[in-house]
């Protein structure tokens, strides 16, 4: 073999081998951008719960001229609202708030005219209960503690309550309705641009929101969750 033979063809070998690692690179760069095809889709799962906690808050209010009847008012006023409540609810689902007190003299204030009484007292009586129907006969009975002599006033501060407390039962199946819906999101994508739905990339799971299912039934509460997943994509 000749001078010129023997470098020909380690020349030769270097120029394949130059061809088949650019073909390998190509091949490795291709697949790294098919990797990258992804869709982000977002799937909604929603219920409607009754609630299974009620906070019931009887406001009345008491006035005198002195403390001491005042306060003496205030017990009767509680008696007569544990005993209208008791044939409803067992005792350790009601519970009574300290009064709050005011001198109305104190603060300069004048009846127009009229004689005021120089102390005022609101109690709240409150009523904690899983049991729905009960409660929401009840407050439409409320009415009968003003013919008892009970002065029930609207308080603006203490408004009934409707919760619902069990989201841990029901938040695995509706994370996975929301998922489910995700996947039909992103399968009518793929189908659209004429690609096949691949594997999870990743997945993001929206807070839980309960809201009343309307403002004339807030016994009964919307759950709602939103959840984010990113699939690959494939041709």
């Amino acid at each position: 073999m000749n001078g010129n033979q023997s470098n020909t063809l380690p020349a030769i070998a270097l120029a394949l081998g130059i061809v088949v690692a650019g073909y390998l690179i190509g091949e490795a760069l291709v697949q790294t951008r098919s990797s990258e095809r992804q869709v982000s889709v977002r799937g909604l799962a929603e219920r409607e719960v009754p609630a299974n906690l009620a906070l019931w808050p009887v406001v009345f209010s008491v006035t005198s001229n002195e403390l001491v009847d005042l306060q003496r008012k205030a017990d009767d006023g509680v008696a007569k609202v544990r005993a209208f409540l008791a044939s409803d609810f067992p005792a350790d689902q009601i519970s009574v708030s300290a009064p709050r007190v005011q001198d109305r003299e104190a603060q300069g204030m004048t009846g127009d005219g009229r004689r005021l009484d120089r102390y005022t007292a609101e109690v709240t009586v409150t009523v904690r209960t899983d049991r729905i129907d009960v409660a929401r006969k009840a407050i439409q009975r409320s009415g009968e503690l003003v013919k008892d002599g009970v002065a029930v006033i609207r308080s603006y501060e203490y408004n009934t309550q409707y919760l619902y407390t069990d989201l841990d039962k029901i938040k695995p199946e509706m994370i996975a309705e929301a998922t489910k819906d995700a996947r039909r999101a992103a399968e009518q994508f793929a189908k659209d641009s004429g690609s096949e739905v691949g594997a999870i990339r990743s997945a993001q799971q929206g807070l839980f929101s309960i809201e009343d299912r309307d403002q004339f039934s807030p016994e009964f509460k919307k759950v709602r969750v939103v959840t984010t997943v990113d699939y690959y994509l494939s041709d």
